[in-house]
């Protein structure tokens, strides 16, 4: 799998981190999807939206759900300095 950008420092809320452990997903395998721009839990003008930032140098911004419609997010800053996973309410 190609990463179409760098991740920076990459960061979890304890919160996010507790959401995956319940779930039994690796926060690892998010950031796999995100930067190889799988971002199909996304309607299609967001996806359009992460491609014109990874061509421009902006923020791009995944949202993942889950079967128990738990949603987590993954940003990776505009700079490509640092890389964020949260909950939506911790944003």
């Amino acid at each position: 799998m190609k990463a179409l950008f760098s991740l920076g420092r990459v960061v979890a809320t304890p919160g996010a981190m507790e959401e995956l452990e319940t779930l039994g997903v690796t926060p690892l395998s998010l950031l796999d999807r995100h930067i190889a721009g799988d971002w199909s839990d996304m309607d299609k003008e967001d996806q359009q939206a992460n491609r014109q930032a990874i061509k421009e140098g902006s923020r791009v911004f995944s949202s993942y759900r889950f079967t128990d419609n738990t949603k987590i997010w993954v940003i990776t800053e505009a700079d490509r300095s640092s890389t964020t996973i949260l909950l939506p309410e911790e944003y």
